[in-house]
This record gives structure tokens, sequence and C-alpha cells, in this order.
């Protein structure tokens, strides 16, 4: 099956699975050749890593800060970033062995230099990650490129997304695909919020929407199916137990396999099952009910603020700038920044703003760095 299929609606009643291997490789070529055979075993469509230029995606101070966790790689969280992070040529052999395997293979792109190598790779679609839905310079440049996309929208207000799409309107981008997300990790059933699907298909009718999920187990992404997400995202791991943040949150091979399995034996129409029916077809608790209470809008929630602190991007100076300098474009970058300075939505209104003082290259600009 071809996203572009599902994307385009020549195939309506299917649903594309990505197995999300991220860096739950632990940066080990093998163990990420090995993952790839699995997923495309269990039944997976696709296998998508993140790609970062780290320079790219975080400021000096955010690279060099210690970085004291059970999970760090490295000394500093820039070193711990490096131990993960496969080289360009690494993607091009894991690229190679995925089309040996007969899987197919993209990633996020956590920053315009990723955005660019993804795109010479010719991957079948590029992943905009929550993290970057509000970076707008981020999204117009993928939109632009001629590649499909597909955006979620974890910590973000339905304000927000409705930029997005308003971003992908102007570019004359059709080919994309909106996925309802919720980052938090791993993600309690109350805070799943699956009704923000329908509410997404009604709003964004022309617009396939999918589920990217973290949550444990996978009762939960197959009710975002009967739901009517097209495109199901969940982190893939070989052993929960491992080190590393994301693999508490991922499914073992089995447990993929089993909600590929699930998938294909549901009959699917355009229409979204009732959660009534849901809960009597998936055999379904309390965790079940509460993923498919009621919701009435979309908003940042209290559970994604620990990632939103961690991995939000914002802006900082692109280059060193004197106090009394007229903000334009080419002064400003939008990077995870440690301190946080203003959030990535924010950077069109301070072109033409004046600077109350001097600030360094690759520091994150406040509110108060502003003359109003």
């Amino acid at each position: 099956m071809l996203i572009t299929d599902i994307i385009s609606g020549k195939v309506a009643n299917a649903v594309y699975v990505i197995a999300e291997i991220g860096q739950n490789h632990q940066g080990c070529l093998d163990t990420a050749k090995k993952m790839i055979c699995e997923a495309k075993k269990a039944g997976c469509h696709c296998v998508k890593f993140q790609k970062s230029d780290l320079t790219a995606k975080f400021t000096r101070s955010a690279l060099d800060r210690e970085y004291l966790s059970d999970h760090a790689w490295g000394r500093t969280y820039g070193e711990h970033k490096e131990y993960l992070e496969f080289s360009k040529d690494q993607y091009r052999e894991l690229q190679a062995y995925s089309r040996q395997v007969n899987v197919d293979f993209t990633a996020s792109a956590m920053d315009e230099r990723s955005l660019d190598f993804l795109v010479e790779l010719k991957v079948p679609f590029i992943k905009i990650g929550s993290g970057d839905a509000n970076n707008f310079p981020l999204l117009k440049k993928a939109a632009g490129l001629g590649v499909p996309l597909v955006i979620s929208t974890g910590m973000q207000t339905m304000e927000t997304v409705e930029r997005i799409m308003q971003t992908m309107a102007e570019s004359g981008k059709q080919d994309y695909a909106l996925m309802h997300c919720v980052s938090s990790y791993p993600t309690a059933p109350k805070d799943c919020n699956l009704q923000l699907i329908p509410m997404f298909k009604r709003r964004f009718p022309n617009v396939v929407i999918g589920y990217s999920g973290h949550e444990l187990g996978v009762v939960i992404s197959q009710a975002a199916v009967l739901l009517g997400a097209r495109i199901v995202e969940r982190h893939f791991t070989l052993d929960k137990s491992q080190k590393g943040s994301d693999h508490r949150c991922s499914l073992e091979p089995q447990e993929l396999k089993a909600l590929t399995t699930g998938i294909n034996h549901f009959e699917l129409s355009a229409v979204s099952v009732s959660p009534n029916e849901i809960l009597q077809k998936l055999n379904g608790g309390q965790e079940l009910e509460d993923a498919l209470q009621e919701v009435e809008h979309k908003t940042i929630l209290p559970c994604e603020l620990p990632c939103r602190n961690k991995l939000g991007k914002s802006i900082v100076a692109a280059r060193s700038l004197e106090k009394g300098h007229i903000l334009q474009l080419i002064d400003l970058a939008i990077k995870v920044s440690e301190p946080s300075g203003l959030t990535a939505e924010a950077y069109l209104d301070l072109v033409g703003k004046e600077l109350a003082g001097n600030i360094g290259e690759d520091e994150p600009i406040h509110g108060s760095s502003i003359i109003t």
C-alpha cells in the first residue's frame, strides 16, 4: 500500500501503519536493521526514524547542559543526542535495507537541514513532529518541496492547528495528512482524547486524519481507526525494558502484530463508529471508555507540559545582535533552547521590532528583549 493512495483518497477504507523506531535503536545500526525486519513481519507499511542536525535543532546551551538521567548516553545532552544520531551514510544504508525487505522508509525532519536531506533521499513522505507543528517557517518550507507530509498536532491548540491548515492552503499544498497526537509518554487513557479524530474529520473534511499514539497497549489505537484514523503511528521497540525514555510507551513485536492484525479484520467505512459500538466491538473496559470520552475542544494538556518544556521550540538570535537593532527574519532562528524563549508561533510577529538590549547568537528572545 502507498501512503500517497491514502492521502489522496484513492484508497478510502484502508489503514497505513507506521512503526516509529525513532531512536529506540540505541545508536546501533544492526539493531535498527533488526527492528526494520521485525516491523515488516508485524505487518507495518513503513518504518520511521528521527533525523536531526543537532546544531540546527538545538542551541549551544541546550547541547552543553549536563544530562543527569538513567536514560543518558552521554555526559551532556549533546553527547547523548550525538550517540543516538545516525549519519547520512547510515541513513542511506537503512533505506537500502528497507527496500530489500519491502517496507517504506522515512523519518521526521527535526530541522530545516534534515528536511533538505530527507528530500534528497526521496522518501515517500516526511513527518513533521508535534515539536515542530508550530514551527511555521519549517512547515512553509516543507509545504513547498513537493513531498507528501504527515503532521502531528501534539502540544498544540486548535488555533495552531487552524494555522497549520492555513499555511498548507497558502502554499497550495494538498498532499498531506494531520495526526491527532498527545505528547505524553505514556499517555493515560483519560488524556488520549480520541474524539478529536471525528472532530478533525468534521472540521477538515478534505484532509486525511491519522493517529500517533503513545498509550500502553493496542486497543485505544484500534479504536482510533474505528473513529476514522487512516494512518496509525506507534513507537516500536524490541524490548520495553531497554535503556531509553521512549521504550516504555512503545510496542514490542507481538503487540505491533496484534495491532495490525486487529486493524486488518475491521470492516471500515467512511462513517465513524459510535463509542458504544467501539466498546462492544473491542470488548472495552474502563480505559477504553476513558479514551472515548467527549472532548469539547483541543488544547495543550497538563500531561504534555513536560515534553513541551523540554523539546518545544523557541525563537533565538541567529547571530549576535546589538541593542536598538530592528529585527528581520534573517536575525531569527527556531530551536530547542535552554533556557526557553518566546514560542515559535511568534516568529513573524517579531519582524520590525526593536531590541531592548544586546543578544548573543543562539540566545533566546523573550518578551522583555523587545521594545514595545
